[in-house]
């Protein structure tokens, strides 16, 4: 396909959003791209990037930037709530041959992305209207400018205009969570992904360098609380183990209710969605970052290619479709061990966990 001269928006400067322009500009292309929200620093939060994730990072040619960050994790723990072992997962071994994996500073994620995106990212832009013709997409900005694309691609996560407008699927379902993230420093010594099951409740700390810690916890639940803290202390106050030491510690806390998007059909016209605005999960097995990866892989292939759009996205589609779908199914068969009662879920994970949470991550050790 003749990169040059085809015309393709971006619209969202996030994980995927960066990484599809990126992955986009290794093909030939030169897409346009443009995000709602203000320009930033970027959130202070952290995040985990499993081996798969390392792997697409690798194809895009960001890996070496991304490897001085954060640190790598070589173990997966699970304890009961009172701190006794259940299971663990040697991460090193899993993985070997695919990535590392790495916890770190989400900004510096987000900063590596941007550098490598190229190009201009236009802030505060939002889409009024798109019209789909055969062989393009007439955008209405919101501040009345009109562009044709031969190609738009939605990257603007679970509550995506694009997906809307576009007629892909209605708003994102509540999967029953509430989630809290921190970034800790001055907290406990904690070396390994180590995560504390309680009822319908669990914990995750992790190092990610230079003495910080990346705190994640959830409940079952759909209503996000006025004071994350205190509900915090509320739920996990008589936990064991590093949790009463990081609750000390943590300053500030971020929290919301999650969603899931699960859609019939990805692309309609020349609109196509990739990451979160496509196959949103809960957050548990850390992969919405690997998956939005994957995709700006995936569909920058197709577009090098096929020199029919319409083929190229119907070959993105077919590819990753399998993938999001088994991520979504693990994901829920996490949650439902999660929400298990300790007295039955606890022996279980004590004799087969670690096998159990290996088998989540079968399908993706396997290139994308």
């Amino acid at each position: 396909m003749p990169g040059s001269t085809l015309r393709i928006l971006v619209v969202g400067a996030g994980i995927a959003g960066l990484a599809v322009a990126r992955a986009l500009r290794l093909a030939g292309f030169r897409p346009e791209v443009v995000e709602r929200l203000p320009a930033s620093p970027g959130t202070g939060g952290g995040i985990y990037l499993p081996g798969n994730a390392a792997r697409a990072l690798r194809e895009i040619g960001l890996d070496s930037p991304v490897r001085p960050l954060g640190q790598v994790i070589g173990r997966q723990r699970f304890f009961d709530a009172a701190g006794q072992e259940l299971c663990e997962v040697d991460l090193a071994r899993l993985w070997s041959g695919v990535g590392e994996c790495r916890a770190l500073p989400r900004s510096e994620l987000h900063r590596v992305l941007l550098t490598g995106a190229g190009g201009e990212v236009r802030h505060g832009v939002e889409l009024r209207r798109l019209d789909l013709a055969p062989e393009a997409v007439t955008v209405t900005f919101g501040d009345g400018r009109l562009a044709e694309y031969d190609l738009v691609i939605g990257a603007d996560g679970r509550r995506s205009a694009v997906r809307t407008l576009a007629a892909l699927g209605g708003s994102a379902r509540p999967a029953g969570q509430v989630v809290y993230r921190s970034v800790v420093t001055g907290g406990p010594r904690v070396v390994d992904w180590t995560s504390l099951l309680g009822q319908r409740a669990g914990f995750i700390v992790m190092p990610m360098g230079a003495g910080r810690l990346y705190c994640y916890a959830d409940e079952a639940g759909t209503v996000a609380p006025r004071d994350p803290r205190a509900r915090l202390r509320e739920i996990f106050g008589d936990y064991g183990g590093p949790v009463p030491a990081v609750l000390d510690a943590m300053e500030t806390v971020r929290v919301e209710t999650t969603n899931e998007v699960e859609l019939g059909r990805w692309s309609r016209g020349r609109v196509v969605l990739v990451g979160d605005a496509a196959h949103a999960t809960s957050p548990t097995l850390s992969q919405g970052a690997a998956m939005a990866l994957e995709d700006a892989v995936v569909l920058a292939d197709a577009l090098r290619r096929f020199d029919a759009v319409d083929e190229a996205l119907s070959r993105y589609e077919s590819r990753r479709r399998p993938r999001t779908k088994w991520v979504l199914d693990r994901t829920r068969d996490r949650d439902r061990t999660r929400d298990v009662p300790p007295a039955l879920r606890d022996p279980l994970l004590r004799g087969r966990g670690g096998r159990i949470f290996q088998e989540h991550y079968r399908l993706l050790l396997e290139p994308a």
